[in-house]
């Protein structure tokens, strides 16, 4: 296959971490060719979506050299071109992130593959998408409402707000209903009823870690990484300090992920990042989920061939409409 990753600038990749260059790695073992562009790179031409992008030689397989990699000069293509348009752009999820879906959906009309759908991405925000699941999550609000979050801490006696457009644990606050800073907290989130907030009930195994449960092509990777919040913190992101440990699914994650695993899928989403918090789920990410190699550092289980296997059989799958690949 032709595979073509959207991703963020290459120079800044960690390698020893990055999920992304452990699906490169795994594609190129697998014999499959490697092209590379940035989100700005994608446009509108001529009736056509097409990308300025180069193919990608590894020349490094450890993720241990700081020149891991050679570029052929760039070309333009129709993203249709490829057997596979990977979206590896990490959040944020802001407007330029809204209007590369849109682009890439029309690539799709055009007879590209994109993963995961650009559609599903955008329809699913990570923080407001477990609504879907009750029967897995913590008791939450969303509201606009600063009366109606006061109330929900006062009724759960200690709560975390969130605002709908975080990443990597930023602008997330624990509050308690005794808490001095409250409406302070509630304020600065809220804008005084302009910007709409999520609050979850707060959840103390947060203690033990915020597992990130994966899903690929509908099967459940058997590991999850519990982020550890570092001392005095409430967030277990990797961005915000935590440290990462791998465990073996629980009765309850395995409940969660099988029970997710084929709705999702089915929605063109073929790659999601869970996260659980005790027996809650707290997000569904799905715009660029990570962890492949703390998993198998610490395992020694190969996220990563697991993930490009599903994708050999997602391209080799009949595309909406009853067409056979791009």
């Amino acid at each position: 296959m032709r595979i073509l990753f959207i991703l963020d600038p290459l120079a800044g990749i960690k390698t020893y971490k990055d999920s992304s260059y452990a699906m490169m790695v795994a594609a190129h073992v697998r014999g499959h060719e490697l092209h590379v562009c940035e989100q700005g790179e994608v446009a509108f031409e001529a009736g056509r979506v097409v990308a300025r992008q180069r193919r990608l030689h590894l020349t490094d397989l450890t993720g241990g050299a700081l020149d891991w990699h050679r570029l052929d000069p760039e070309e333009i293509e129709p993203l249709a071109a490829f057997d596979a348009v990977l979206m590896r752009k990490d959040p944020p999820f802001d407007m330029e992130y809204v209007y590369s879906t849109y682009m890439l959906e029309l690539a799709q009309r055009q007879g590209a593959r994109v993963f995961n759908d650009p559609r599903a991405i955008r329809d699913h925000n990570e923080k407001f998408s477990i609504a879907e699941f009750p029967q897995f999550t913590a008791p939450m609000i969303v509201t606009r409402d600063p009366a109606r979050l006061r109330a929900f801490v006062a009724e759960q006696g200690e709560a975390v707000f969130k605002l709908l457009d975080g990443m990597g644990g930023a602008s997330i606050f624990r509050a308690r209903a005794d808490d001095p800073n409250l409406s302070v907290i509630i304020e600065t989130l809220n804008r005084f009823g302009e910007r709409t907030v999520m609050a979850q009930g707060f959840l103390p195994e947060i203690a033990q870690g915020d597992k990130r449960v994966l899903l690929i092509g509908g099967g459940v990777v058997p590991y999850c990484l519990a982020r550890i919040p570092k001392a005095g913190e409430a967030r277990g992101n990797l961005a915000a300090g935590g440290t990462g440990v791998a465990r073996e699914l629980s009765a309850r994650d395995l409940e969660i992920a099988q029970t997710l695993a084929p709705a999702l899928a089915a929605r063109g989403l073929l790659l999601v990042g869970l996260d659980v918090i005790g027996e809650c789920i707290t997000e569904i990410n799905v715009t660029s989920p990570t962890c492949f190699q703390e998993i198998r550092q610490q395992t020694g289980f190969d996220v990563a061939t697991m993930f490009v296997e599903a994708l050999e059989r997602a391209v080799a799958a009949p595309a909406p409409g009853g067409h056979r690949g791009p």
